[in-house]
């Protein structure tokens, strides 16, 4: 038998982000014959903690819930995470001495690009260096052309969508830099998406009022303020209808605020987070993705093996994902667009059946397995 793959992984959290969803799934398919994994954590909190397997090792820096307020209690624990985070990847040898004592791999994989550096600092120089990028970069403003460029230093780039395989391919000086890239899909249970879907729903729908669902971590990039807007003009102009927003995160209370502001209470529900948010789906007419940017929404497959349709901005991957419109009505990266979209399946629900016999007649681009093989390959070669 051959020997085990000593393999290192580095995430944040396992809270209920689809890179921290995908990376439970792709952990959950691989074989404990052929790998010894350690899971090193951020922060040790999150729904997907339970989906581990129990033959791979967590380790973590913090424990507890993620602060995402900065109550007067709150702060000293913060600034302790903080700092104690901070002194670590300054001093990585230290890390590898105290949390991974005796510890040595081959390969070092950041699952998540915001820990590239660490996983670069490591001391063992001899690893195989891994990096699986979720996000449209571009888009972030500190992530400039150079700083983009030292993801090169990494042994392989796992990229997820084809806009972002062309922004590292544009950006590299040779084929050497080039070769590194590779662009992979995300592995989603779809057979485990359709179990879930089944489990009763606590909210119904408001007869004779399209219902939009949109599902994600709370936050600016998820462009939620400006789906709430568009509701309310849409409501100003005479359109019932019910938007859902199922996730929580830090921006929250904000949006929260803008629902008390926009005097949407009784049409605009705020869900919050969900264990399992397929039953969702399964009540609402359509799903709406009204993010700024994204990296490749794997939320949209979500959405397709549940036969939604689908309205989504014009970012990331959802090109891609929806056959260039044939699979879901691609709309301009703005608040104005998201309100036309709105107002286009409200007022032709017809077509936005369309979408749905489209989706339920295509076979979906990806299959759980060669989906696990695509990344593992690269753990082997």
């Amino acid at each position: 038998m051959a020997e085990k793959k000593k393999i290192l992984i580095r995430i944040g959290s396992l809270r209920h982000g689809g890179a921290e969803k995908v990376l439970v799934t792709f952990l959950k398919n691989l074989s404990p014959d052929k790998y010894e994994i350690d899971l090193l954590l951020n922060l040790y909190s999150g729904k997907y903690l339970k989906d581990v397997p129990s033959w791979i090792n967590i380790y973590y820096l913090n424990k507890g819930e993620m602060i995402t307020t900065n109550r007067p209690q709150d702060i000293p624990e913060k600034a302790f995470r903080v700092i104690y985070q901070s002194v670590l990847k300054q001093f990585p040898k230290l890390l590898y001495k105290f949390i991974l004592p005796n510890k040595t791999y081959d390969i070092e994989f950041a699952a998540i690009h915001g820990i590239a550096d660490e996983i670069l600092n490591s001391p063992i120089k001899s690893s195989k260096k891994i990096v699986w990028i979720h996000n449209d970069l571009s888009n972030i403003p500190e992530y400039t052309n150079e700083r983009l460029k030292s993801f090169f230093k990494f042994d392989r780039v796992l990229v997820i969508s084809q806009k972002i395989n062309q922004l590292f391919l544009d950006l590299a000086t040779s084929d050497e830099q080039k070769e590194k890239v590779v662009r992979i899909y995300n592995p989603i249970d779809v057979e485990e998406i359709k179990r879930l879907a089944k489990e009763p729903c606590d909210l119904a729908k408001v007869d004779n009022e399209p219902t939009f669902v949109s599902i994600g971590t709370v936050f600016p990039q998820k462009g939620f303020d400006r789906l709430l807007r568009a509701h309310r003009r849409l409501l100003d102009e005479g359109f019932k209808h019910q938007v859902w927003i199922v996730g929580d995160g830090y921006d929250f209370p904000n949006i929260k605020k803008l629902v008390d502001e926009l005097q949407i209470n009784d049409t605009a529900h705020l869900i919050g987070f969900k264990e399992n948010p397929y039953p969702y789906f399964i009540q609402a007419d359509y799903y709406i993705l009204s993010s700024r940017y994204e990296g490749y929404p794997t939320v949209l497959f979500e959405a397709m093996t549940l036969a939604k349709p689908i309205i989504a901005t014009d970012v990331s991957g959802v090109r891609e994902m929806l056959n260039d419109g044939e699979l879901g009505c691609i709309i301009e990266n703005s608040e104005e667009a998201i309100f036309n979209g709105l107002k286009y399946f409200i007022q032709h629900p017809e077509e936005a059946k369309k979408y749905q016999h489209n989706i339920e007649a295509k076979a979906l681009p990806f299959e759980l397995s060669s989906a696990v093989n695509s990344i593992e390959k690269y753990l082997n070669d």
